[in-house]
């Protein structure tokens, strides 16, 4: 990483996005789909997020890590994406929606390499706000006060929101 930082402040940034890009492609990858549910959206909007970063990268200042500045950008990004789609579509029917729901299930298992299912499935019927702070927080494993940096919450919101990600999981685990 130090390499990086080192092209950044030399203005290589074809090298910075390709080093940013091996190393965190896969996580940001893992990140949006966490917002879109859909592995084909989430490429695209990988995609999106590193061509912003190349064009933003010389306003990286270094005041936060080069991964907390991806991290931000993505989800900015993966946010504005969502804003944008819900003003865009109709509402999709509660039948439209549980015919996907099996789809998104198996693409999230083998995105993720993960084994339980049903955990998942609980996790991607979170409302956003407390998807994103799971994700964070137990896959990214990032403590709270960079997952409040990161979305710009308050420590105690994020805190709140982890807390009752976690109790809607348990009642729905248990349910």
């Amino acid at each position: 990483m130090e390499n990086v930082l080192q092209n950044v402040a030399t203005d290589d940034q074809e090298v910075v996005i390709h080093e940013l890009m091996n190393q965190y492609g896969q996580q940001v990858l893992q990140l949006a789909f966490t917002y879109v549910k859909n592995k084909e959206i989430a490429e695209d909007l990988t995609q999106d997020i590193f061509v912003k970063c190349y064009k933003a990268l010389s306003t990286y200042n270094g005041t936060a890590s080069l991964k907390t500045w991806l991290w931000k950008i993505a989800m900015n990004h993966c946010k504005d994406f969502l804003k944008s789609w819900y003003n865009r579509n109709v509402s999709v029917t509660a039948e439209e929606e549980q015919r996907g729901t099996a789809k998104e299930l198996v693409e999230q298992a083998v995105l993720k390499n993960e084994t339980d299912d049903e955990l998942i499935a609980a996790i991607m019927q979170l409302d956003v706000r407390y998807r994103e702070v799971i994700y964070l927080h137990y896959y990214e494993d990032l403590p709270l006060r960079d997952i409040s940096t990161l979305t710009g919450h308050n420590i105690n919101t994020i805190k709140t929101r982890l807390r009752k990600a976690k109790a809607l999981l348990k009642a729905e685990l248990e349910g």
